[in-house]
């Protein structure tokens, strides 16, 4: 019955027909984009790195605690990794489509935090990382100097301290990768005995050994490689890198 009414009075049937596409068109850009239906699986990574140590490493005291954790995880489909010969590891879980990506990340951190104790002493120091990230690049921006003013060395160094921040707070985004030459960095030699000179009172009180604090980070006082041995303080030649 409805059919044939619309059958047999075809200028209405267009008219409405029209309608609904204009109508259409104007919801698509006020449509919110949750409302959108997922059609990708939600992704969890997991990242740290293994100082000086080679893949066979990574994957023997780094991967195998992590992924026997985290294998299991509720509503996860499956999970890959990657090992990198620079000590790097990557895990991405991946979740079922609908999955809230939040408590799938709390699921992961506590997984994680189960295996931490397993891990190398180095990696529990500076931690592991887990974040709401997915596996695609949703954009790359390019930054150029048209005439050749600046190298890419110094555009590298601009996107990182001006634009990758600004990029990261944006709503939706999960991570900021810089691809370039590199970052600024310069290496210091400093005689210990001309530091202690210039600041006799700051000697016995505030150096340092360099592995103890990160590279680049002096405050006042601390100009020099040294070390306290029963209240005297010791120093070597030693050399670190700034950044």
């Amino acid at each position: 019955m409805i059919s044939k009414f619309f059958i047999e009075r075809p200028v209405l049937s267009n008219v409405i027909a029209i309608l609904m596409i204009l109508i259409g068109g104007v919801c698509l850009f006020r449509l919110a984009v949750a409302q959108y239906p997922e059609v990708v699986p939600p992704t969890v990574q997991v990242t740290t790195r293994l100082s000086r140590r080679q893949c066979e490493d990574v994957i023997d005291t780094v991967a195998l605690p992590i992924e026997q954790q985290v294998n299991g995880v509720e509503d996860m489909l499956y999970m890959q990794s990657y090992s990198g010969a620079d000590g790097t590891y990557t895990l991405t879980v991946t979740f079922k489509i609908g999955t809230d990506l939040n408590f799938a990340q709390v699921l992961v951190q506590n997984r994680v935090s189960s295996a931490l104790a397993q891990l190398p002493q180095s990696v529990q120091n500076q931690g592991v990382t887990v974040q709401k990230r997915s596996t695609a690049i949703l954009l790359f921006v390019t930054l150029t100097s048209p005439k050749a003013t600046y190298d890419s060395l110094f555009l590298s160094n601009y996107a990182t301290i001006n634009i990758r921040d600004e990029l990261s707070r944006l709503p939706g985004v999960g991570n900021v990768t810089v691809f370039g030459a590199g970052q600024y960095s310069m290496r210091v030699w400093l005689d210990p005995e001309q530091a202690v000179r210039a600041q006799p009172d700051a000697a016995g009180r505030d150096f340092r050994d360099p592995a103890a604090e990160p590279a680049g980070h002096r405050g006042p006082g601390r100009r020099a490689a040294g070390a306290r041995r029963a209240g005297v303080p010791v120093y070597a030649e030693r050399q670190w890198t700034a950044r």
